[in-house]
């Protein structure tokens, strides 16, 4: 089930909201139990099976923390240690059983040319999501920022809750510990989170899945397109990945807060940057913090030499490659980038200022969805040949002209909002807060209704990041 179906909006979430808010029982535990409830049955509405995965996991972590607050308690170090490093094998271990283990063995089969080896195994959705929320609670115990929860629901309702479940952002325990037990919900914040959850709506269904289709012509065109489409294609799905884990995140963060709840942002309009440094300080922002904070930063971050600085970055970019998925392509994607921020870092380039910043840093951001769109290395080779004249059957063909007369619109609409015009729009009118008020109001039924029309209507509706 998915925000943007026709299930969640008329069946699943009016139903869940009715019984939440119900006037009988208002109680907290009340509550907790339902959004429990809803969310198990959220991520077993696609998951029947792997939904005991998670509730495993979650018993699991549950156990391992209640281990380690005993062992804070005894002023044991290293049974503190153990409690983490048995938490963190058996994190990794489950994720790399159902996301890595066919990848891996397909490699070995290669090499040995003997395909009887290879496991098949299918992918649980937004593995890598609740597998690093249930790792992040084990750490903010270990490193004293969060207290214990010995209720094993409220554990159950952290990692599984609906809104932030299979896609993000990742809710770090510490941001929530409180707001479980003690959150207070209101009009304002549920309005709000409407609205945010509108907005994030328009982006999955009015952009994201527009320019989707034509990111999709152009990566599965088989043999050589002209330049025109590659690199029509290359923009196309560096829209669609934006718009579309963005606007999820929006939903998430919309409907958390329909609830009582503050995730954190995960965006903050990365398109704008004019480094791959500032990119990723603004791209899957909780992602960037939790490689930061869990992995960069207890390795020795940048207060050992320069040699082991360097490695720490490069494990940390390789993990950041690999939890994008089992593909070889998701690793180079990763490395790109630690390519790239090396060279920022070691010469200071990113410190530079001007228009060709932008240029520059948007260059290798869209070679590297390229790199990530595609099936496997080999394709992503040709493909980027094809937008260089490698390969190409021209400077334009039909089918860029077919895609660009019937899409400009869109494309120029997304262009445009993946800068802050909106918040600079808002700014213009906040001196007249009526007229603002009413503007607003206007623009939401009007991205809510057609979304919804849309939604419907529409049998193109993926999500991209459910598959990690």
């Amino acid at each position: 089930m998915v925000f943007s179906s026709t299930v969640f909006l008329f069946l699943f979430f009016p139903v869940v909201i009715a019984v939440y808010y119900n006037p009988f029982f208002k109680g907290r535990r009340f509550r907790n139990v339902v959004l429990l409830l809803a969310s198990l049955f959220f991520y077993g509405w696609g998951e029947p099976v792997f939904v005991f995965a998670m509730m495993l996991s979650i018993i699991v972590n549950w156990a391992v923390g209640l281990w380690l607050d005993n062992m804070k308690s005894r002023g044991s170090r290293r049974g503190m240690k153990a409690a983490v490093v048995f938490s963190v094998i058996y994190n990794l271990g489950l994720m790399f059983v159902f996301k890595y283990l066919t990848f891996v063995t397909t490699n070995i089969s290669y090499l040995i040319h003997n395909d009887s080896i290879i496991v098949n195994i299918a992918l649980p959705i937004g593995i890598s999501f609740f597998t690093f929320q249930l790792m992040s609670y084990v750490f903010d115990i270990y490193y004293g920022t969060a207290k214990v929860q010995r209720n094993i629901l409220y554990v159950g309702l952290y990692v599984s809750m609906f809104p932030q479940l299979i896609a993000g952002p990742i809710v770090r325990y510490e941001t929530v510990a409180d707001e479980i037990e003690n959150r207070r919900e209101n009009e304002k914040d549920f309005a709000e989170g409407f609205a945010r959850f509108v907005v994030g709506l328009g982006k999955k269904i009015l952009i994201s899945n527009y320019v989707g289709k034509v990111a999709d012509i152009a990566f599965g065109t088989t043999g050589g397109m002209s330049v025109a489409m590659a690199w029509l294609g290359a923009v196309a799905y560096t829209l669609q990945i934006y718009f579309d884990f963005s606007g999820y995140s929006d939903m998430a963060i919309g409907l958390g807060r329909m609830f009582g709840f503050h995730f954190l942002e995960n965006f903050n309009y990365p398109y704008i940057s004019k480094s791959i440094t500032e990119f990723w300080r603004r791209w899957h922002i909780t992602l960037s913090t939790w490689f930061r904070d869990y992995v960069y930063i207890p390795l020795g971050g940048n207060r050992v030499s320069k040699a082991r600085n360097i490695w720490n970055i490069f494990v940390v970019w390789f993990l950041t490659g690999v939890w994008h998925g089992a593909n070889w392509t998701f690793i180079c994607w990763g490395l790109l980038y630690f390519v790239l921020l090396m060279f920022e870092k070691l010469t200071g380039f990113h410190k530079k200022q001007g228009w060709y910043m932008h240029i520059y840093t948007m260059f290798f951001v869209i070679l590297g969805w390229v790199l990530f769109r595609a099936d496997n290395l080999t394709a992503a080779w040709s493909y980027m040949g094809n937008m260089f004249g490698i390969g190409a059957t021209g400077l334009v063909d039909s089918i860029f002209v077919d895609c660009i007369s019937n899409s400009a619109v869109v494309f120029v609409a997304a262009v445009l909002f993946s800068f802050p015009i909106v918040g600079r729009v808002g700014t213009m009118l906040s001196k007249r807060p009526v007229i603002k008020n009413v503007v607003a109001c206007v623009c939401m039924v009007a991205v809510f209704v057609v979304s919804v029309l849309i939604c419907i209507k529409a049998t193109y509706n993926p999500f991209i990041y459910l598959n990690f």
